[in-house]
């Protein structure tokens, strides 16, 4: 029997290679093509249309790297044919390739009055004509040559990740533009039998339905005539008929399938081929809706949306009616499918009242579910900033690409820190790009881990990243497998009715507590470090400015730059997209973010500027010669958190000559800096403890080969740790600075083709060190990490995430321990045992690996190593050469020590020239004010946003320097939950906005 299996499978698929494909067309006629080609970036339809066209053949090169190519295409659709409606087609191959369909030219075709008809893609080359036989049209081909930047996966460095760099010469061939007569029952055969073939072979060799559906199989292959498929197709369907028609099993596996393409709103390839690629995908699925209208698709990201009614508004309106029958269906509520790892606490909170605000303002629609199935882990604040702006569900499938362990659900309850919960589900079948294939809804059913308890799952299926979207067959395959004896049942629904599903058949469900993280792709908290550092000053920067616009609003009446405000984000919340911001884009994203964050500095500056500017020119603020503004929610050199004033600092700091080195010395450390630069001794002058080890030395860089197994700029391997060198050599140490305020040591050293130049200074009556890391870095393959030995003894490391820090093994007990060998954190990580701990914040650097090792004497000490840079060669073989200027602080204290260093670190003050009170101060430092700005809708109301800090209960009393009607408690969305107080009770990490209303 598995012999007569095995010859049937051969049989049916040569059958339909060699006769039932061809027999697609019934008839086939060449069109007249003309061409021009876009000197530059692309053009507008009302402007290429006016273009000096050209006759073009077919069979001729087209296209440049990143090119744009517009084909005229008219021709008569022959008056002999006698064709339905739905059987005439335009044809198209650009010269697709093999490699993967959204990685290679795509086309998108417009009617003669800028109408957008349909996207051609490798898999998806067809647009239905509107003309009947006889009849004559014109159409315009706008088609993009992006070049194929390693779809075969293979990592070599390209030079097409750079326009600049790209070469100039074609690198397609116009292979085929024909008007076609379809043969609808021939294609309803090859459907039929791509269901039942792709079926019977994910069954067992000795089961009876396999066995029928080969048999059945074996008889439409008889039925048809070979010679004369169009005449015989539909008694070949017939042969299929009964095995398709027999009814699934009561308890087969139920899948949920929500069309779906996933679009990186950056990677391979630029933003602007993203928005041309979004407007290709939309064209097909309203093409596709008009064919089927049971189709139902789900797409994410706001910025999509935006893209479309700013680029193509007619498209847009055309979403829009779709969207209101419930066809088109806004998911997420972000920006964009963001990274969650590195975004700052209030940007993250902002990718949802940004994208939610587009879906309600232009939709009245309000999604529900989180969408992220392709970011690189995710952070344990996610599930209460996810609640907090009104969401219920949360899907990923990343998870399932972890190298080391299974994770044991694909439905279950997330916990994030603060112990909110959300309904979370991994779609089992492994992918979101899938195409309804027997095997991948069977592997959805043989996967799916929480069986006995649960038996339904979720599919988005569609060919993403330009591929198109979801196809006619992928439609077609769904309507087979609605209910199919051996396969898992299939409905085709909205997102909404599948978490509806699973919350109805699994109560309660299993609880997750913690990040969810990716053991996979940890190299992202690293690569790029422009682009990491430009968003967190970013970040800063946006925190600055609605700081001091709100407060020059509510004391002087200046006008609140809201539109400015709300165009830094949107810029900052795109490129916190997840192969932005992570550093896993090609050379010519980044050239752009770098651009997009100057464009921001210079808006965010000016805001800042004119808002303090306001300030000081109002009559009740006293001018203050030397006064500086502190936009930390901390107290630092005696200037209020929010406010302004004249710094006053502690007991002067002062430098000694310590044999061959240095000691910096004020009132609350002492710092030892020996003859290489590096410092074996940090003492608190208040318990006169050590805080490095013995016989360890901090500020220690160390360079390692940096060569993982595959995704270069995406992971870093374990393995390096076999390879490293310490970078003790030193060209120079001298003292820099030397007065009250603060002393400095600069020293410089050289090593491969790059120089380090440090600056270590401690200021007067600060507990902290602060390190100013200066590379001229010129390394390929190779990664630097700044070391910092600690004297504690510790079985758990504390990382800063949004809202709050989470608490990381530091041991290896576990395959799981052992897999978080690298892990991201924000501005600060701490290590301490009770009663003394020493954090390590930074300004830019979100890498990170905590270890324990056997200190001398006896018991362990933590060794805190920042990852500053790497050099990783695909996709952005320039990748991170150049300069770099990082800077880093170490401080001894417990954990509130480590939160204010990260604050001062990334809130520098500024001049201010006056003297200002906070518009709102906490009274408990656990309760952090992290956010103050006017509200989102206009009316001039203060809203703060605030959080518990330190991971314990906390009571704090608002001090509120401005005239209120009321206090309001809302979502992030601003929208009323229930009465506010400024005395407020907060659990750990708990988050909190409030809003002031002014009247």
């Amino acid at each position: 029997m598995y012999q007569q299996n095995q010859l049937a499978e051969l049989r049916v698929d040569r059958f339909v290679r060699e006769r039932l494909t061809p027999a697609l067309e019934r008839a086939a006629v060449p069109v007249t093509v003309e061409a021009w080609e876009v000197p530059d970036e692309p053009v507008p339809f009302a402007q290429a249309v006016q273009g000096p066209f050209e006759p073009f053949a077919i069979g001729r090169p087209w296209g440049r790297p990143w090119g744009t190519v517009w084909f005229r295409v008219t021709g008569t659709v022959p008056a002999e044919w006698q064709a339905a409606p739905d059987e005439v087609e335009l044809v198209v191959d650009l010269g697709f390739s093999a490699g993967q369909v959204g990685f290679q030219a795509e086309g998108l075709v417009w009617a003669t009055d800028g109408t957008i008809l349909k996207a051609l893609e490798p898999l998806n080359n067809y647009v239905r004509l509107q003309a009947a036989p006889g009849e004559s049209f014109e159409l315009f081909v706008e088609a993009a040559s992006n070049p194929d930047v390693g779809s075969d996966w293979s990592f070599r460095p390209t030079p097409v990740g750079r326009k600049s760099t790209a070469p100039t010469d074609s690198i397609y061939t116009l292979r085929r533009v024909d008007v076609v007569h379809r043969d609808r029952e021939a294609w309803e055969l090859i459907q039929d039998i791509f269901t039942v073939r792709t079926l019977a072979a994910e069954l067992p060799a000795t089961s009876p339905r396999r066995a029928a559906l080969f048999a059945a199989l074996e008889d439409a292959v008889t039925a048809v005539d070979p010679f004369d498929v169009g005449a015989t197709a539909a008694a070949g369907r017939e042969a299929l008929a009964a095995v398709l028609a027999s009814p699934a099993a009561a308890t087969a596996h139920r899948v949920f399938a929500v069309g779906h393409a996933h679009i990186d709103s950056a990677w391979l390839w630029p933003v602007r081929e993203t928005i041309r690629k979004c407007a290709r995908t939309f064209s097909n699925v309203l093409d596709l809706m008009e064919q089927d209208p049971g189709f139902v698709f789900a797409c994410s990201s706001a910025q999509q949306f935006a893209w479309m009614q700013r680029f193509y508004p007619e498209l847009f309106e055309r979403i829009r009616v779709r969207v209101a029958e419930g066809r088109f269906v806004p998911v997420g509520g972000m920006w964009v499918e963001s990274d969650t790892n590195l975004p700052g606490s209030e940007a993250m909170a902002r990718q949802f009242v940004e994208g939610k605000r587009f879906f309600l303002e232009e939709f009245g629609y309000e999604p529900r579910e989180v969408w992220l199935p392709d970011s690189f882990g995710y952070s344990g604040a996610l599930p209460q900033i996810a609640r907090e702006a009104g969401m219920d569900h949360f899907l990923t499938q990343k998870i399932s690409w972890n190298e080391t362990n299974r994770f044991p659900h694909h439905t279950f309850e997330w916990e994030g820190i603060d112990g909110t919960r959300i309904f979370t589900h991994f779609p089992p079948v492994d992918t979101y790009n899938s195409i309804l294939s027997g095997g991948e809804l069977a592997h959805a059913e043989q996967n799916f881990a929480d069986k006995g308890r649960a038996n339904t799952s979720l599919v988005p299926f569609g060919f993403g990243d330009g591929g198109g979207g979801p196809t006619r067959e992928m439609v077609a395959a769904a309507a087979r497998t609605a209910d199919l004896e051996g396969s898992p049942t299939v409905r085709i629904a909205a997102p909404s009715a599948f978490f509806a599903a699973a919350r109805a058949e699994f109560d309660p469900a299993p609880v997750w507590a913690g990040e969810l993280y990716l053991e996979f792709h940890r190299g992202t908290y690293t690569s790029q470090a422009r682009t990491k550092q430009g968003n967190r000053r970013s970040e800063a920067l946006l925190h600055e400015a609605e700081l001091w616009a709100a407060t020059a609003a509510v004391r002087t009446g200046a006008a609140y730059p809201a539109e400015e405000l709300r165009e830094a984000w949107r810029t900052v919340l795109l490129q916190q997209f997840h192969d932005i911001l992570p550093g896993s884009s090609i050379g010519w994203v980044h050239d752009q973010a770098a651009e997009n964050y100057a464009v921001v500095a210079r808006s965010l500056e000016d805001v800042i500027a004119r808002s303090l500017a306001a300030l000081a020119a109002e009559d009740e603020h006293e001018s203050a010669a030397g006064a500086l503004a502190n936009a930390s929610p901390f107290a630092v050199d005696g200037i209020a958190p929010g406010g302004a004033g004249v710094p006053s600092r502690g007991a002067d700091a002062r430098v000694e000559r310590d044999g061959d080195g240095f000691r910096l010395v004020n009132d609350r450390i002492a710092v030892t800096v020996d003859a290489e630069g590096l410092i074996p001794s940090i003492v608190d002058a208040a318990t006169g403890r050590e805080a490095v080890p013995a016989g360890t030395r901090a500020n220690l860089l160390q360079l390692f080969r940096d060569t993982p197994t595959q995704w270069d700029a995406w992971d870093v391997d374990i393995e390096y740790r076999l390879s490293g060198e310490d970078l003790t050599r030193l060209e120079s140490l001298d003292v820099a600075a030397e007065t009250p305020e603060a002393v400095s040591l600069r020293l410089v050293r050289r090593f491969g083709a790059s120089t380090v130049t440090q600056t270590l200074t401690l200021a007067a009556g600060s507990p902290a060190l602060d390190i100013e890391t200066h590379v001229d870095w010129h390394e390929r393959q190779r990664m630097l990490k700044l070391g910092f030995p600690v004297d504690v003894h510790t079985a758990s490391a504390r990382s800063e995430i949004q809202f709050g820090h989470i608490e990381r093994p530091t041991h290896t007990n576990t395959s799981w321990d052992v897999a978080r060998f690298e892990t991201s954190a924000h501005r600060w990580v701490h290590v301490s045992e009770p009663g003394f701990g020493v954090g390590i914040a930074n300004d830019a650097s979100y890498g990170h690996d905590i270890t324990r090792h056997s200190r001398d004497g006896g018991g362990t000490y933590s060794l805190v190593r920042q990852t500053l840079l790497r050099a990783p060669l695909f996709p952005d073989p320039e990748a991170d050469q150049g300069e770099h200027t990082l800077r880093s602080s170490i401080v001894v204290g417990g954990v509130e020590a480590a939160i204010e260093a990260g604050y001062r670190l990334n809130l520098p003050l500024r001049p201010a020239a006056v003297a200002v009170e906070p518009l709102v101060a906490s009274s408990s430092a656990a309760v952090v004010v992290e956010t103050v700005k006017l509200a989102e809708d206009g009316s001039g109301d203060v809203v703060v946003r605030l959080y518990e800090a330190h991971g314990s209960r906390a009571a704090t009393t608002l001090a509120v320097g401005f005239p209120y009607q009321r206090i309001q408690r809302t979502d992030l969305l601003e929208r009323e939950t229930g009465a506010g107080a400024t005395t407020l009770a907060l659990r750990p990490f708990e988050l909190v906005t409030l809003r002031f209303v002014r009247g």
